[in-house]
């Protein structure tokens, strides 16, 4: 088949009047470039998308999802532009999130069906947390770093960690907080846990963090690459003691994820995060929960109930007591873009760019969305109002 539109963005930069010819096995075997018969096209393709943060959508939360439901959440964010995602967890028993990591490796090591999004690797969020910025995760589950319980997740998860986030600093413990951790599991410092991970290949992403700014260099200098949501579940910024966030913006080679819904950053703050990563560096991420998809009412994320209404997720027990803890979100990848358009002026080029190359370089995987000759045909279509219309999936079209 071939797919042709108005112009084509790829990672290096653009094409107009394209004309993609995908072969037999969904890849791309030729692009060409016909602007006599394509004067009347007005659509832009670009990469689909990368979501490197997603806990669930349609009713389905990846820590309990059956195959069955992983196939029904694929389909979903498949047809929100979505080709390629890291199912991610939250923190829970260390039994259950063995339990969970095994599933999800099954998962990946399966074939998607037709018009599904494919797992690419799990993001492990949890249980090496900062306690006094955990957010939705359960004090009690959270865990010291060590080494050896990460080597059992991966054992579990045969291998398929991609990416993981840790707090760096060395925080206090409250009394019986991760007291579950057995004894066969040695300690180690976060630092040293990081350095475990880059030299394995997983990708360590800073988050859920009280961290300074002198803990994070010597994090990012032990190996992280990456920051998790960006302004959520971080020390804030401050001018004498930047923190996390500080250092993440000023230093050039570190990228950082943002949840572009209006909810969790404002406006204001989402621009200034612009201006400090730009468009190599910026990555867009949905944090999506179950209730991604679903109408307003109580779901699940992970082991905890979460009351969602107006676009807002927050966790039902602080809800009771009159405290508003966001859980995830309830943001689809498409509106991300769309959103963060909204609130910075971007063109589609520099906003898609951050929802596709962006996360797939950070995780060492450019190839993933390269849209050139023997590459898979994982394309977006927008209309001339930018508007997501129709998406490819190894040059197959999805139901939207």
């Amino acid at each position: 088949m071939t797919i042709t539109a108005r112009r084509l963005y790829t990672d290096i930069g653009s094409i107009e009047f394209p004309v993609i010819t995908v072969g037999e096995d969904g890849t791309i075997a030729d692009i060409n470039s016909d602007p006599v018969a394509l004067v009347q096209e007005q659509d832009t393709l670009t990469a689909a998308f990368v979501d490197i943060h997603t806990h669930g959508a349609v009713g389905h939360d990846v820590m309990s999802a059956s195959a069955a439901d992983l196939s029904a959440m694929q389909r979903f964010i498949a047809s929100r532009g979505v080709a390629q995602y890291l199912p991610t967890t939250v923190t829970a028993p260390i039994s259950a999130t063995l339990r969970s990591l095994e599933a999800l490796a099954d998962a990946i090591e399966r074939s998607p069906e037709e018009g599904e999004a494919q797992p690419i690797g799990i993001h492990l969020e949890g249980p090496f947390l900062s306690h006094a910025k955990r957010g939705v995760h359960p004090t009690e589950e959270l865990q010291p770093p060590s080494i050896e319980l990460f080597e059992r997740f991966q054992q579990a998860a045969y291998g398929h960690i991609r990416l993981v986030t840790i707090a760096p600093e060395p925080a206090a413990i409250p009394e019986g907080a991760g007291s579950m951790m057995p004894d066969i599991y040695r300690r180690s410092s976060a630092y040293e846990l990081i350095e475990h991970c880059a030299k394995a290949g997983v990708r360590v992403s800073l988050g859920h963090t009280n961290a300074s700014a002198s803990e994070t260099l010597i994090a990012i200098k032990s190996g992280a690459t990456s920051a998790t949501h960006s302004f959520n579940a971080m020390r804030a910024l401050n001018h004498r003691e930047p923190g996390v966030l500080g250092v993440v913006f000023d230093e050039d080679n570190i990228y950082a994820e943002l949840i572009c819904d209006g909810v969790h950053v404002a406006p204001a703050m989402v621009r200034l995060w612009w201006k400090a990563k730009g468009r190599d560096r910026g990555i867009l991420v949905t944090d999506s929960m179950s209730a991604a998809g679903m109408r307003d009412g109580e779901y699940m994320l992970g082991q905890f109930p979460v009351v969602v209404a107006d676009g807002r997720a927050l966790l039902a027990e602080d809800l009771a007591r009159g405290k508003e803890t966001l859980a995830g979100s309830v943001l689809t990848m498409d509106r991300a873009v769309a959103m963060f358009q909204q609130f910075t002026g971007a063109d589609l080029s520099d906003a898609t760019r951050l929802a596709s190359h962006n996360p797939a370089a950070m995780l060492g995987l450019r190839e993933r969305t390269r849209l050139a000759v023997g590459s898979p045909a994982n394309i977006n279509r927008f209309d001339g109002e930018g508007r997501l219309i129709q998406t490819y999936l190894r040059g197959r079209r999805v139901r939207m």
